[in-house]
């Protein structure tokens, strides 16, 4: 699914990262483990050399989890987790090769191939109710702002390069404004909450828990992240580093499996889902399982609906300015699920 506001990721962001990196390796602590996904060490014994991080992308549950289920303690390799307050500096240490895989938003895979990244997407995450918005633009209890024209000339604070970016750009422009028209504030998320409950900005395009967050607190939902303005899925991106090797590939793709076998338990297990998303976040229980159903999600391969959703939004992008070079998303695609694989149909003994 997050340490640094975007426009500043670099050697500052490289000491956090190093520190991050040291986080725990999985370990089963509560529910037995939830079955090999096909990589026991017995039949790779070759794994048995890597250690794969994974970027934890603002709390998403995927490191509690991993305790929670065992997910990862009959893998023939070792895991540890690197957490990230949004996606763009995910997406930088996925092609740095200081992660390995991670989940981020739409924006984020954008924005970095548009800087060259080397990194690819590898799958994605598709909202099991995508009738329900997982980011929102919303305004302070008592704010006068009733629709998204009433915003031009106000402050609204984003995360730069986040899908709530993407959000952004593509609400203002369904009532003909453009970032021009509006005085956009980058911050990231923990310095938005702060400018949003001081009111230094009349408006916060923010993702869950925040946004849900805000609202049990009276802000108001001005437009919600569907369709046709968002996206309601999201992109695991992986090191080419990783893609390049085939038995580290082989390993990588046994992860992946394994981080979406987790998820899907959690889903059928929601007292657990809450849990960890309370754990990681630092939120209420309450604030969590208010956020529960956004963040659940099914994994399955790239199709070719993604990459044009991708693609429109990274024109988009480009012609709003937000970038200055054009981004072709089959480019940066690799898929390492194999084809009709869907997390939501995994089944637990």
């Amino acid at each position: 699914m997050h340490r640094r506001t975007p426009r500043l990721v670099g050697a500052a962001a490289l000491l956090a990262l190093t520190g991050a990196l040291a986080a725990c390796s999985a370990s089963s602590q509560a529910a037995p483990p939830l079955g090999k996904s096909g990589g026991s060490a017995s039949a790779h014994p070759e794994w048995s050399k890597y250690t794969f991080t994974i970027g934890d992308n603002g709390g998403d549950g995927s490191q509690a989890l991993a305790k929670i289920t065992g997910a990862f303690d009959d893998a023939p390799y070792k895991v540890k987790f690197a957490r990230f307050t949004y996606g763009p500096p995910l997406v930088q240490a996925a092609a740095s090769g200081d992660i390995d895989l991670g989940a981020v938003g739409d924006v984020p895979p954008i924005t970095g191939a548009a800087k060259e990244y080397g990194f690819k997407i590898v799958a994605v995450n598709r909202s099991l109710t995508p009738s329900q918005s997982n980011e929102n633009i919303i305004v302070p209890k008592g704010s006068e702002l009733r629709s998204l024209a009433d915003l031009k000339g106000k402050k609204i604070a984003v995360p730069q390069g986040s899908s709530a970016h993407g959000l952004t750009l593509n609400a203002l422009n369904s009532v003909g404004l453009g970032p021009k028209d509006v005085h956009l504030v980058f911050l990231d998320p923990a310095a938005g909450a702060t400018a949003f409950n001081t009111g230094k900005v009349d408006a916060w395009a923010i993702w869950n828990p925040q946004s849900a967050i805000a609202v049990r607190n009276g802000a108001r939902i001005l437009a919600k992240g569907l369709p046709p303005i968002d996206q309601t899925s999201s992109y695991y991106v992986a090191s080419g580093k990783s893609l390049d090797d085939r038995t580290k590939r082989a390993a990588l793709t046994d992860v992946l499996q394994r981080l979406a076998r987790e998820f899907a338990y959690a889903v059928k297990h929601e007292d657990k889902y809450a849990q960890a998303l309370s754990e990681e976040e630092g939120i209420p229980l309450a604030d969590a399982e208010a956020s529960l159903k956004a963040f659940e999600t099914r994994v399955t391969p790239i199709g070719k609906p993604d990459i044009a959703a991708e693609q429109k939004l990274a024109d988009a992008f480009l012609e709003a300015g937000q970038i200055t070079k054009k981004v072709d998303v089959p480019s940066i695609t690799d898929n390492l699920l194999p084809a009709g694989y869907d997390s939501s149909k995994l089944t637990f003994g």
